[in-house]
């Protein structure tokens, strides 16, 4: 697990030594030191440190361990390629190497300890870096790059070896990258290139090519992180440390498994926090990718429905293909924020438009109909006979005179517009060259999103290859896809970062007083009956029916008389799981007669079945409502999540659930809501009232509450059915399950 433990939302005491040691300022809660009060219930930092890597990517020193210059030998090329990256950054490089007294012409250096100064990064070219950690901390060598394989992504034995890796770099305070990484990090970067940069993240070196190649199209890339194995640095540290840096315009990531949950959530809290965009693919969305990624890194990839959540509440813009990392974080990296939400899609031709404008609306962005107004302005140039309203068709752009760009320039200049799109599916010149041009022309005097896509499958057409990759400021895509994903990551990101409120700014600091009592009814290691996992929701103050627990028939229709009939009646008891199959429930009883017969038959059913109960419930029925599921289960990788959706029998037939990962507020609960299929359910359907939402958001808050204070305490627990009742009648849990730890 390397380093990391189940329970991910325990600090790190690695990360904290490294706090002490300097390598991590101490976490800044809006330009002030983080202090004990922003602990969350647990004790768990609520903002993240963000890891000074200056002088991993700007070193003024450098020693190469393991540096060699005899030809045919690998690490020739390296200690070469490393020679030139030094030069690039103006550092100082020292070759170390036992037996050999120079090394391209540089004085070449025994050991680390001979070493003339103090170096800021430390290359190690040696297949066990173990042994030498030690003495880079003697040293005090900030930082250290293992490119040696053989750990976590071999299997046990690997990660064995990469958890005591991991130890001796904790007890260092130097940083480590890797091990299993590569050169990635020292690629020449193209320094003539202007605009905000993207800054790169991969797992896999070679996944992070295209993106890199982005710089031959005219993008900018300011760096590039391999991390490896992230026996110590990891994702999460250089995403916080590239949302710092003011020449980011976007982060990039290729992400095959998350060492830290919560660190990942800080990471991006921090870049939603500076409205920096995190585009990243995720592996392991099925079982055969999470096993091929975890052979790989040795990294645990989560349930991908946890991480996909998760991915949301902060930000991070999923992608699943290389392609569309490349074309979104472009956009995102160059593109000024929006001024309108509204698209706008103009062509050459009706159907490429229509064709379009339905992809682009089924991707849920807003194609504004363009007002009376404004389409009079463009029929003066465009024929009459064709549509202007959105999309606009201009029936062929023209070619010898000013009208073309008139017709851009109109468009743009509409208030509701934000976003203009021009699908060019095939090269037609002369047309489309001075389309193309047009749109350059006209991007270069707007504030406003240009985008085209050019279909053609050349791509060596000089309107492509030169006029639109020749623009900083146009958009260029290649498929209709990857630009209708850009755009709408782009407004997406934009109207997410204008209202963002992080969840760690309103997670509980002290422990509510339900704390206390919960904690008196939690049995370590056990399942809890239905009866006492119903006394655990009541203490935090989620309503359960009227209802008695006893054990004798005389007593349950004294229960009865004073819960009021109709009544419920069930079996009660740690070890029963489904009481519905096997009888144990009876509903709409009327009278004293029926509940005694009820008790009767409950308890025969029991002996028969070899179930042991702590006692019968009477329980008030409860007719009218919507049923609804929310629950606390455990994730490896962020700790508890809160699951709410369709309950009854249409959570294991629908699976029509949204889920969380705390601390979320109020907003975040309706959002949740508004995603399930079955939503119209709360709205009332058929004649049915709208169903209490408030009353919902507030059960789902308190169990979110409940996860936070009991933490690990509680495994899981599950409210099946909640009865959502009639606007302004509140919630019902009728059933409960409950694991304790």
């Amino acid at each position: 697990m390397l380093g990391s433990t189940h329970g991910t939302f325990t600090s790190d005491p690695r990360r904290a030594r490294a706090v002490a040691c300097g390598n991590v300022p101490a976490a800044t809660v809006h330009g002030r030191p983080a202090g004990a009060g922003d602990l969350d219930v647990g004790g768990r930092p609520l903002y993240a440190g963000v890891p000074d890597l200056d002088r991993f990517f700007r070193p003024e020193s450098v020693a190469v361990i393991g540096a060699s210059d005899a030809e045919g030998r690998p690490n020739t090329g390296i200690t070469r390629q490393l020679v030139a990256w030094a030069e690039r950054v103006g550092a100082r490089l020292h070759p170390v190497h036992p037996t050999r007294a120079t090394v391209f012409d540089r004085p070449c250096f025994p050991s680390v300890a001979d070493l003339p100064e103090q170096v800021d990064l430390a290359v190690l070219l040696v297949s066990d870096p173990l042994p030498l950690i030690e003495e880079l901390s003697e040293a005090k060598v900030k930082f250290a790059v293992a490119f040696a394989s053989g750990f976590a992504e071999t299997g046990e034995a690997g990660a064995v070896a990469q958890e005591r890796l991991a130890a001796a770099v904790a007890r260092s305070g130097m940083r480590l990258l890797g091990p299993n990484t590569n050169l990635n990090a020292f690629e020449e970067f193209r320094d003539d290139l202007e605009g905000p940069a993207i800054a790169l993240i991969t797992q896999s070196g070679h996944q992070g090519r295209p993106v890199f190649t982005l710089q031959e199209l005219g993008v900018r890339l300011s760096h590039w992180a391999p991390t490896g194995n992230e026996a110590d640095l990891e994702t999460a540290d250089f995403i916080s440390y590239f949302a710092e840096r003011p020449d980011v315009g976007a982060i990039a990531c290729y992400v095959e498994g998350l060492k830290d949950g919560r660190a990942f959530l800080l990471a991006a809290d921090r870049a939603a926090r500076r409205g920096v965009p995190v585009v990243a693919v995720k592996v392991g969305r099925t079982e055969t990718g999470a096993r091929t990624a975890a052979s790989h890194t040795g990294k645990l990839t989560g349930a991908d429905a946890v991480v996909d959540a998760a991915m949301r509440q902060y930000g991070v813009i999923r992608v699943d293909g290389l392609d569309e990392l490349q074309d979104t974080a472009a956009l995102l990296a160059r593109a000024r924020p929006p001024q309108a939400d509204g698209v706008v899609v103009y062509s050459i031709s009706g159907g490429t438009g229509a064709h379009f404008a339905d992809l682009a609306a089924e991707a849920g962005l807003r194609l504004p109909t363009l007002s009376d107004a404004k389409q009079a302005e463009l029929h003066d140039w465009i024929p009459h006979y064709l549509n202007v309203a959105n999309p606009v068709d201009n029936g062929g752009h023209p070619v010898g005179d000013w009208r073309g760009r008139k017709i851009i320039d109109a468009i743009l200049a509409d208030p509701d517009v934000g976003v203009l799109i021009c699908p060019i599916t095939g090269p037609f010149p002369p047309m489309s060259d001075k389309l193309a041009q047009d749109l350059v022309d006209a991007a270069e005097q707007t504030d406003k999103l240009v985008c085209v896509v050019w279909g053609s499958p050349v791509g060596t057409e000089a309107a492509y290859r030169s006029t639109l990759l020749g623009s900083s400021r146009v958009a260029t895509f290649r498929t209709f896809a990857n630009c209708i994903g850009a755009v709408r990551a782009y407004v997406d990101h934009h109207r997410f970062t204008s209202s963002y409120r992080s969840p760690f700014d309103e997670a509980p600091r002290t422990v509510s007083p339900s704390y206390r009592k919960a904690q008196a009814l939690l049995r370590p290691g056990q399942r809890l009956s239905e009866h006492a996992a119903k006394q655990l929701l009541r203490a935090y103050g989620i309503r359960v029916p009227r209802e008695q627990l006893v054990t004798s028939a005389a007593a349950a229709v004294r229960a009865a008389g004073l819960v009021g009939y109709p009544v419920v009646m069930k079996a009660s008891g740690a070890r029963i799981a489904h009481k519905t199959e096997l009888g144990l429930v009876k509903v709409g009883l009327t009278s004293a007669s029926q509940v005694r017969d009820a008790y009767r038959d409950l308890t025969d059913i029991a002996r028969y079945e070899d179930v042991e109960l702590d006692g019968v419930l009477v329980c008030q029925m409860v007719e009218r409502g919507v049923e609804m599921v929310v629950g606390v289960a455990p994730d490896p990788l962020f700790g508890p999540t809160v699951t709410v959706g369709l309950g009854g029998v249409l959570v294991e037939v629908l699976r029509d659930v949204a889920v969380r990962v705390p601390p979320f507020g109020e907003d975040e609960v309706r959002g949740m809501l508004g995603g399930l299929r079955g939503r119209a359910l709360l709205d009332g359907v058929r004649g049915a009232p709208p169903a209490d939402l408030d009353a919902l958001v507030e059960v789902v808050l308190r169990v979110q509450r409940m996860s936070l204070e009991l933490g690990d305490s509680l495994a899981e627990l599950d409210i099946n059915p909640l009865v959502v009742l009639p606007r302004g009648q509140g919630a019902v849990a009728l059933d409960a399950l409950a694991i304790c730890h």
